[in-house]
């Protein structure tokens, strides 16, 4: 049997979150908001077994918060693998893509927590593989995506999903999950280029903006 769970933690306090097994594929993009708190979660999860020999699952989700006091974003990617012959193997992929964006003096302090988990269950010559990729966006003054960085998020989203058809294997889907995470942080990069470096009125808000990215796989 084989197990992996990474945690990356960003901000002064942290949010504790068990990754737990399940048969079905849970639903990307959840999303509460308050006056002064937001708290956004997004996750693909997969279970492979007999029955279901290969299955893929995939979300990405863009939140675009302004100015708040606080900030949660979780972002998560399991993949399983259950019981499957040797001789037909199962395959399990998961990928999760959540990009947030933050403003104002508490955008640094974002609780930021990215999972992936992949596990095989008496099913070693199974391809299981989960990948988590969390970009937080960080500037003085709300940040509004443009609609050319819209439509180019929009094509690497289109690719992303264009792998549930492919026939690459589990290193190969990897590098291709990696490849098109560094695409999302050049647009993103590109994008706060040009954002300001200070909030007017507010001196505790003068840095200059950044792009960070959160990768764990497994």
């Amino acid at each position: 049997m084989k197990t992996a769970a990474r945690i990356s933690m960003v901000a002064t306090a942290g949010i504790a979150m068990a990754a737990t097994s399940t048969t079905a594929s849970a639903t990307s993009g959840n999303l509460y908001m308050s006056r002064n708190m937001s708290a956004a979660v997004d996750m693909a999860r997969t279970h492979a077994d007999r029955v279901h020999v290969d299955q893929f699952d995939e979300s990405f989700q863009v939140h675009e918060f302004g100015p708040l006091v606080a900030v949660t974003a979780n972002n998560r990617a399991t993949a399983e693998s259950a019981g499957c012959s040797p001789l037909d193997p199962c395959r399990s992929v998961a990928l999760s893509y959540q990009i947030v964006t933050t403003a104002g003096r508490n955008a640094r302090l974002i609780n930021a927590t990215n999972i992936s988990r992949a596990v095989n269950y008496h099913c070693d010559s199974c391809q299981t593989f989960s990948g988590a990729y969390q970009f937080v966006v960080a500037t003085p003054q709300k940040l509004t995506l443009s609609s050319d960085t819209r439509g180019r998020l929009d094509d690497i989203h289109r690719e992303v999903a264009a792998l549930r058809a492919s026939h690459l294997s589990i290193s190969e889907v990897q590098r291709r999950a990696d490849a098109l995470a560094q695409q999302v942080k050049a647009i993103l990069d590109r994008e706060v280029a040009s954002a300001p470096r200070t909030a007017s009125g507010d001196p505790l808000a003068d840095f200059n903006p950044t792009v960070t990215l959160h990768r764990h796989v497994a």
